[in-house]
């Protein structure tokens, strides 16, 4: 027998066993993954047959998600990203920004040019934190919060390089900015982060040094972040 509730006082929830919380949890996190891999969307089945679980599954965990804001359905009912999944990424930016000044001011010195981090927000790169050279008589003035393709650019390029496991770095010359001289390396082995740290100047840079104090200090972000 069960005894009654007590008036005014709410049932306890039902204990789920550890394992079936864990494992409901992973196929969340999954999910979000998988939507957020695929620009288009995913309906249920797609999502279903990628997890390997059935329709019915798929359905209990967009329920929670949705609740949260993190997914979405759209008008022809394919899985989307939704705004929360942007809230977290927007308080989470500053705890990055601050985690790679220290590597990033390192740069900007040693490298006499405007040190950067950038990451993927929207499939553009977007300039997260900047740090400008103390001793240097002119310098590339780098508006935090700009926003270019990853197509052009040593930042956006060395993003795009990253997703193939290319760690070097890349340089360009003149591809945001007439005159300007971009080196950049991704940052690698942080889950979940796509960016890159690079210098601009707006004079030729001796790619073999920059480019090496460059990627040292990409690494050096990426500890500074796991």
């Amino acid at each position: 027998m069960t005894s009654p509730a007590t008036p005014g006082i709410d049932p306890p929830p039902p204990v789920r066993p550890a394992g079936e919380t864990s494992q409901t949890l992973d196929r969340g996190l999954r999910l979000l993954h998988l939507v957020a891999d695929a620009p288009g969307g995913l309906t249920v089945t797609e999502a279903a047959n990628r997890l390997g679980i059935g329709r019915a599954a798929v359905y209990r965990l967009v329920t929670p998600l949705a609740g949260h804001g993190m997914l979405r359905r759209d008008t022809d009912g394919r899985l989307r990203l939704g705004a929360g999944v942007l809230q977290l990424a927007r308080r989470a930016q500053p705890l990055l920004a601050e985690g790679a000044l220290p590597a990033l001011r390192r740069l900007a010195e040693q490298a006499g040019a405007t040190a950067h981090l950038t990451v993927v927000e929207g499939g553009e790169g977007v300039a997260l934190a900047v740090v400008e050279p103390s001793w240097t008589s002119f310098h590339v003035a780098y508006r935090t919060g700009a926003r270019h393709p990853l197509e052009r650019g040593a930042a956006g390029q060395a993003i795009l390089a990253g997703r193939t496991g290319a760690a070097g770095p890349v340089s360009t010359v003149g591809e945001l900015q007439p005159g300007a001289y971009g080196v950049a390396a991704p940052v690698l082995g942080v889950p979940g982060l796509e960016a890159s740290v690079g210098v601009v100047a707006l004079a030729p840079l001796d790619t073999d040094a920059v480019g090496a104090q460059v990627l040292a200090a990409a690494t050096a972000v990426a500890a500074a972040l796991r």
